[in-house]
């Protein structure tokens, strides 16, 4: 470093040497992640055997990162601030572990990793390493609520976590490889949706190294007045901190982020006096440092520091290249670490005089473990909501509107804790009586039609965006923080987050099973609506049930799937998961009227049981069923009971058992799901030999899947999407995927060889009816009034 006393800015020389001091000791500790197994003071000169035999992990973001935390100690420190930083850059978690260890969090959490010199040894072995920590923000992490794995989601994830948390600040460093995905390019309008009267502040950080794994990256390569014509165009006041010399850079850094803070300060002071104005301009920093700042300039001739070489581990061959074994004790001696460290191994005293007290520091703050702030909803009492249900299959409702009005006052119980996020749907998603409670959250431009139904408000609590991966973000980084809320999307494009709630779903695994210390999080919670099999007007595109699938590839403890039938079993399942924590919870349910079948009593227990007789609809009573008619989803039901009226009507004498689920992993066995229901449940529902007719909202193989292990598997018959359709009335898409109840009643005579030429003749009356009602679709564009009228006939 330059001489610090001859470089003008904020900072003492004291106060320069210091943050210097803390940058030093954290790129010590990172680099010493990367290589080191023994000998982690340096205490004798490196041998071979100290080195890890296999060299994993990322060195590229790790300085800019340590040099950013060292300042944000500082500011938290002289202004108390409450702080959380979010590592976006990916495989930036050296940074992030060297930090919370000097902070003293990380062996506040893992002893065995403690501020001795056997301690930073097993720091420095486990990272990478079988049994240790990975080279991204895992849960393992304190201080993070950020999964690094996947790049493209630390705005939204930091824009979610601000939110309701007025007191607040999230810094973001966004990697410039991240930075050129589509997650992120729309993550930067959150900005006009954060309202800094009642939340936080964001503080993104665009940390431009130059480089990713291989290539340059895009933001770094174009002009400099581009770039902030860019984030001016987002809406920020963006600041540039540029440079190599450390001394130069650290002055520049400091006087930036105090301008930053008091811009923060002066926004919020403002707003939360009552002078709101317009929609602020919120301040981000672009930060320019060489690639692996600090490390070798070259490594046999080719470029390192400021090059992508130096993206993951800089020098190679160490234990066998002696050359390069002296290089990496000399690029580790560089930092001084016998200043830095205590002959014990403990951060020299004015070292850990420079952290954060606490909480306040942002590896302790708990935000970053969220569930210790988290607070139960205050839910209202679901049968106060119920439907009136005379007798089954009477009358019709829109599930989905009927949820809408429990949202409604979950939302007005939960003023500061509860949001509702959807890509621009909720109305469409028939949820429009949230409007009710609240509005749409919205800081940009308010015109006098705006204040219709769904009116924008800065205080909305209705988050409308088209753009999926934002509101996941947002959602999940709300979860993260101690808070509650539910994403409703249509069910095809669900899809867009398949990855981000695969990240999700592993983060709560990880929780769960090794990390101990985290507190349970509300549930993330998704409502599919706008199905598949009420596509018919947006056709075959719209048509995709398969995020069930993807579901179902997460371990067993994390996630759950329902598929209620009807309203009142809609309202048990949502109050069900909006009290439940550290699941994914999937709830299937259309928003087109759709007939009721159960009162409220009788959904409970239905749902409560997760799958169940309905005696109602069968003929079993006194005896072993013949055929077993099944259905999972409202679609799917409804035309599984119009396919056991049939049957009924002209096979009196049948016995027909008809089971509805709504809990679809109760068809796993107990050893792969906790839902399972037991064998001798599973096969007095569905008695072995006895063939099944299992109608199913999803892909036909996802049942199979679920049930390959039951007992005489062979007998399941499963009717599903098929990847069939295009603009369709209703019947026409179910008889063209075999979903109807023609082809159903088929199947279900098929499987009953004692019907014979009764069923034979039925049969062909059946087939009849298919082609005569494809030809009225086709002809007049609507279902025959038979069909769009049809009720459970009460006389059966």
């Amino acid at each position: 470093m330059s001489n610090g006393s001859m470089v003008p800015g904020p900072l003492s020389p004291e106060e320069l040497q210091a943050v210097d001091a803390w940058w030093r000791a954290a790129n010590y500790l990172a680099l010493g992640m990367l290589y080191l197994q023994d000998n982690p003071l340096l205490k004798r000169p490196l041998e071979p055997s100290d080195i890890k035999a296999r060299l994993l992990g990322h060195w590229g973001s790790d300085p800019g990162q340590s040099f950013i935390w060292a300042h944000l100690n500082r500011v938290i420190r002289a202004r108390d601030l409450n702080m959380i930083y979010i590592a976006g850059p990916g495989h930036g978690a050296p940074a992030t572990l060297a930090n919370a260890y000097l902070e003293g969090t990380y062996p506040e959490v893992y002893p065995d990793r403690g501020w001795d010199e056997e301690g930073m040894k097993r720091f420095f072995k486990l990272f990478s390493f079988p049994g240790g920590v990975g080279s991204h923000c895992t849960p393992e992490t304190p201080g993070s609520i950020h999964e690094g794995g996947e790049l493209g989601y630390s705005l939204s994830h930091g824009f979610g976590a601000a939110f309701d948390n007025p007191d607040l600040i999230v810094t973001v460093v966004v990697g410039d490889g991240e930075a050129e995905t589509g997650p992120m390019a729309t993550s930067w309008h959150s900005n006009k949706f954060l309202n800094p009267a009642r939340d936080g502040a964001v503080l993104p950080i665009l940390h431009l190294n130059g480089y990713k794994i291989a290539n340059p990256t895009l933001l770094a390569r174009i002009p400099e007045e581009e770039l902030l014509d860019l984030f001016r165009g987002y809406g920020y006041t963006p600041y540039v901190v540029a440079g190599e010399d450390p001394a130069v850079m650290h002055q520049q850094m400091a006087a930036t982020l105090d301008t930053c803070l008091d811009t923060i300060r002066d926004i919020q002071r403002r707003a939360r006096t009552g002078d709101s104005g317009k929609r602020p301009r919120w301040p981000m920093i672009i930060l320019r440092t060489p690639k692996g700042w600090t490390a070798p300039r070259t490594v046999d001739g080719h470029y390192v520091e400021g090059y992508w070489r130096a993206h993951q581990v800089p020098i190679p061959d160490v234990t066998t290249n002696p050359e390069h074994l002296r290089l990496l004790e000399d690029w580790l001696r560089s930092y001084r670490p016998q200043e830095l460290f205590e002959p014990s191994g403990r951060p020299a005293a004015f070292l850990r005089a420079l952290a954060p007290t606490g909480p306040r520091r942002m590896s302790a703050n708990p935000h970053a473990n969220g569930g210790l702030l988290r607070k139960p909803l205050r839910l209202p009492d679901f049968r106060a909501y119920a439907v009136a249900v005379p007798h089954p299959g009477a009358v019709e409702a829109e599930n989905t509107a009927v949820l809408g009005t429990y949202l409604r006052d979950v939302i007005r119980r939960n003023p500061r804790n509860f949001r509702l996020f959807g890509p621009d749907e909720t109305a469409s998603n028939r949820l429009q009586a949230v409007y009710e409670a609240t509005g749409k959250a919205w800081m940009a431009e308010n015109r006098p039609e705006d204040q219709d139904e769904g009116h924008l408000s800065p205080d909305g609590r209705v988050m409308e965006m088209l753009s999926e991966h934002t509101l996941e973000g947002w959602l999940e980084g709300y979860l993260l923080t101690g808070r509650h809320g539910l994403l409703n999307s249509y069910e095809a494009f669900v899809h867009i987050i398949d990855s981000m709630v695969n990240q999700h779903a592993k983060w709560i695994e990880k929780a769960r099973q090794e990390v101990t210390w985290r507190a349970p999080i509300a549930s993330l919670n998704i409502l599919i609506s706008s199905t598949v099999w009420r596509q018919d007007h947006n056709g075959f595109t719209h048509q995709d049930p398969g995020f069930l699938d993807v579901v179902t590839n997460k371990q067993a403890g994390v996630v759950r799937i329902y598929l209620p039938p009807d309203a009142n079993c809609l309202l048990s399942v949502a109050d069900h998961c909006l009290a439940s924590t550290d699941y994914v919870n999937v709830i299937v349910a259309d928003k087109q009227p759709h007939l009721q079948y159960l009162d409220m009593d009788s959904a409970a227990t239905h749902c409560a049981k997760g799958i169940g007789l309905w005696d109602w609809a069968g003929t079993d009573a006194d005896a072993e069923p013949e055929v077993v008619m099944a259905a999972a989803g409202d679609v799917a039901t409804m035309e599984a009971l119009a396919a056991t009226a049939l049957l009924r009507q002209h096979f009196p004498d049948l016995r027909l058992r008809f089971v509805n689920v709504v809990d679809l992993f109760k068809l796993q066995p107990p050893s792969q799901h906790p839902h399972g229901l037991p064998d001798r449940d599973y096969d007095s529902l569905f008695p072995p030999g006895v063939p099944v007719v299992f109608n199913f909202h999803g892909y036909p193989a996802l049942v199979h899947k679920l049930t390959y292990r039951r007992a005489h598997h062979d007998r399941l018959h499963v009717h599903g999407y098929r990847e069939a359709g295009s603009i369709n009335t209703p019947l026409q898409l179910a008889i063209l995927n075999g979903i109807d109840r023609f082809h159903l009643a088929i199947d279900a005579i098929d499987q009953v060889p004692r019907l014979g030429s009764r069923g034979t003749h039925v049969k062909e009356w059946l087939k009849d009816e298919i082609l005569r009602h494809l030809a009225y679709a086709c002809e007049h564009g609507i279902d025959p009034p038979e069909i769009r009228n049809w009720r459970w006939p009460q006389d059966l």
